[in-house]
């Protein structure tokens, strides 16, 4: 077959399809890109036959470039040969020399021929021998392709029939009954590791932050969670106990057992997570049962510094601002840990638990005095464990008080008189009263006495103003109490009768007040309660109070009669000169229980026969006295019991029975005035009983009328009247009681 030529040599015509493609390639480097520009030509072969083999010998030579190369493959599949120059030149070369131009193209019409099977290929026309696409692909690039399977699987209907399996690692209630058999009988720490995961993931569920790594262990539900916890609270510290064999009866160390190495990484894990779980909870009954567990495991705590350290604060917090048995609980663990760690954590606990106790006693109300009283009590318990340690911090404390005295003494402010005068300075210096009036047979502690009695009369001497003699009082109550308990003659009867000569009793009151005022949680009067009658009710109240007191804890010293002259002439003063019956009257009482107690002491005192100088046959006769017991003891002991009882009605707000409950009286609801036509209540209201003994004089006084006329009453009303005050039923009627039944407890 000849093909027409162009009239350019083969040489000409092979460096303008080089030069072609290269301007392809700069233009973007990668896979041949054919020129868009470029004119298709239509050629028609002189016969059918000669085209097909040209066509089958270049579909032969794209096909083996294609082999050779898969770079330069089309990006829609058709494969596409990336000529060099060399091969080029070689293969026109061999063309001419052969001289078979009957059988091979020249570069122009395959250039040419491209181009046109391109636009055809964009337009969708390309015949099927021509369309090499996907057919003539490799066999690894058929491999390749993704074939979908001859049968689709379809899911079937019975699938929701059937139980899913569960999860692994879900904690079930199964589970966990398996592990309260195994914690009784395995003797390994398996049973015991799968435990502390299940708490672990219990925990986790309901943890604010949880954990980046996942659980080994799932709970899922309140009924999981609970029975995971209880198997805890329950089982999980005589199973302990039972796999390190520690006797009952013996107090051993963990850390000292053979297999402690074997469980104390997971025993650490698990109290880590009990005192997350302690922090999370803030139900009263899940606290109190959580921390009766955590004093079970007290001894396995004190192993692990960093889990005490974290228990000690949730533990002082809980005893400083919990509820009443939360405190109590809370206390009881920090003994227990206290005591057995106690060179290491002693002296931590005695700081933190003072100043939370500081920090809790700001503001005092009736609600808070049983709270304070309790944290007071128990601090003083604990510095009562070692006297070195409480030696240093009461030094130390009572230093601080004296140094907040000194500068309200010199400075004289507003600022530096409130920074002693509020319930933290004096609820410290009680804390402290308490703890050297209990340690008397610690003479270590028991020199600190001056400086705080010091520190308690400077109180009372820096605003000596009526305003202030609730503070008087408060510390006077405080220095009667150390001298009760430790035996030091404290010089108390001055600052009492200091109240009774310089506070006029006689001034009339402005204000009137239904009952005196209470002392108890007060420090400072306002003006306004000064005026009141009140106020010096509570005065006289509390020196009669104070003055009993005092008397009573010295009535058996062998000084009491030579000790008292000044008080008895002091009240006799006050006698002599308030004019007021009620105050004259307690006065009186005491001065002759004072006189009698003095005339006692007296004649006993004419029955020795040893020298004053001494001292051991002085204290024995005065405890013998003491035990016999003086008249002025006698007194006190049964006023006292008197004063518990009616501070018992007052806490309970009950005027008649302080621990009982009266019974109630119904009210019926009263009829309106238009309600004529209706029954007659049997008691309308309470002035019935004003009606019973009155009713003669109701039943004269008529209503008038206009001044000057008299109506005359109408005898229907007369009858109601007559009915309404009738009080005894007549025979056949039934009346209700009008008082409701009520029972005793069993607690009351």
């Amino acid at each position: 077959m000849n093909i027409k030529s162009k009239g350019k040599p083969i040489t000409k015509r092979l460096s303008t399809v080089k030069k072609s493609n290269l301007k392809t390639k700069k233009k973007k480097s990668g896979a041949f890109r054919p020129q868009t520009n470029i004119k298709v030509k239509n050629f028609e072969p002189e016969s059918d036959s000669a085209a097909e083999e040209a066509i089958s010998e270049m579909r032969a030579k794209y096909v083996k470039k294609k082999a050779t190369s898969s770079k330069n493959a089309s990006p829609k599949g058709f494969a596409r040969p990336r000529f060099s120059n060399n091969e080029d030149i070689s293969d026109s070369d061999d063309a001419v020399a052969n001289g078979a131009d009957a059988e091979h193209t020249s570069d122009t019409d395959n250039e040419e021929f491209m181009s046109n099977e391109m636009s055809l290929k964009k337009m969708g026309e390309l015949p099927p021998e021509l369309d090499m696409s996907d057919s003539e692909l490799s066999d690894d690039e058929a491999e390749d392709v993704h074939k979908p399977p001859d049968e689709l699987e379809v899911a079937s209907d019975e699938t929701d029939d059937e139980t899913v399996p569960e999860p692994p690692g879900l904690v079930t209630l199964k589970m966990v009954e398996e592990w309260r058999e195994k914690l009784k009988t395995d003797k390994t720490s398996s049973t015991i590791s799968c435990v502390v995961k299940a708490f672990h993931g219990a925990l986790n569920r309901v943890a604010a932050e949880e954990d980046k790594t996942a659980p080994s262990l799932r709970v899922v539900g309140s009924s999981v969670f609970n029975a995971v916890v209880q198997l805890c609270v329950l089982e999980l510290q005589p199973a302990i106990k039972s796999f390190l064999q520690l006797p009952p009866g013996k107090r051993i160390p963990p850390h000292k057992c053979k297999k402690w190495v074997k469980i104390k990484t997971t025993l650490k894990c698990y109290l880590a997570d009990l005192l997350k779980f302690l922090s999370a909870v803030t139900s009263e009954h899940i606290l109190s049962v959580l921390l009766k567990h955590l004093h079970q495991m007290i001894p396995f705590v004190t192993n692990f510094s960093n889990v005490t350290k974290g228990l000690v604060k949730k533990l002082v917090e809980l005893w400083s601002c919990g509820e009443e048995t939360i405190r109590v609980l809370a206390f009881m663990c920090v003994l227990r840990l206290t005591t057995s760690e106690q060179k290491s954590l002693l002296d931590k606990v005695l700081k933190m638990m003072y100043m939370a106790f500081i920090k809790n006693s700001k503001f005092v109300s009736p609600n808070t005095l049983p709270a304070v009283n309790f944290m007071r009590r128990s601090l003083t318990e604990l510095y009562n464990l070692d006297e070195n340690i409480s030696y240093y911090h009461v030094f130390l404390y009572i230093r601080q008080l004296a140094i907040h005295l000194r500068n309200a003494i010199t400075v004289q402010k507003k600022e530096n008189r409130q920074a002693v005068c509020n319930w933290q300075f004096m609820q410290s210096i009680h804390l402290w009263t308490d703890l050297l009036g209990a340690s008397v047979n610690k003479p270590q502690l028991q020199q600190l006495v001056y400086p705080l009695v010091q520190v308690s009369i400077g109180t009372i001497k820096l605003v000596p103003s009526a305003q202030y003699f609730p503070l008087r009082f408060h510390c006077l109550e405080m220095l009667i109490e150390l001298s009760a308990n430790s035996g030091v003659f404290i010089p108390v009867l001055p600052f009492l009768l200091e109240v009774l000569t310089n506070f006029d009793f006689n001034k009339k009151h402005k204000k009137v007040s239904m009952k005196p005022l209470d002392f108890t949680c007060i420090l400072r009067v306002s003006k306004g309660q000064l005026q009141e009658n009140g106020f010096k009710d509570a005065v006289i109240e509390n020196i009669y109070k104070l003055l009993l007191q005092y008397m009573a804890n010295e009535s058996h010293s062998i000084a009491f009669p030579d000790m008292t002259v000044p008080a008895v002439i002091q009240i006799k003063m006050f006698l002599k000169n308030c004019k007021n019956p009620n105050y004259c009257k307690k006065m009186k009482q005491i001065l002759e229980k004072i006189e009698e107690n003095a005339h006692y002491i007296e004649e006993e005192r004419k029955k020795v026969s040893f020298a004053l100088s001494d001292k051991k046959a002085v204290s024995a006769w005065e405890n013998g006295i003491k035990l016999q017991g003086t008249p002025l003891a006698k007194f006190y002991t049964s006023w006292n019991k008197m004063n518990i009882q009616q501070l018992a009605k007052k806490a309970t707000d009950n005027v008649k029975l302080g621990d009982y409950n009266i019974p109630v009286i119904k009210k019926p609801v009263k009829s309106t005035a238009g309600d004529d036509d209706g029954p007659v209540e049997l008691f309308p209201s309470d002035e019935s009983d004003a009606d019973e003994f009155f009713g003669a004089e109701a039943q004269s006084k008529k209503k008038r009328g206009k001044r000057g006329s008299k109506k005359q009453q109408n005898p229907k009303t007369e009858t109601k009247i007559k009915s309404e005050m009738k009080i005894k039923p007549e025979e056949g009627e039934e009346v209700e009681d009008i008082v409701e039944d009520f029972e005793f407890s069993e607690s009351e």
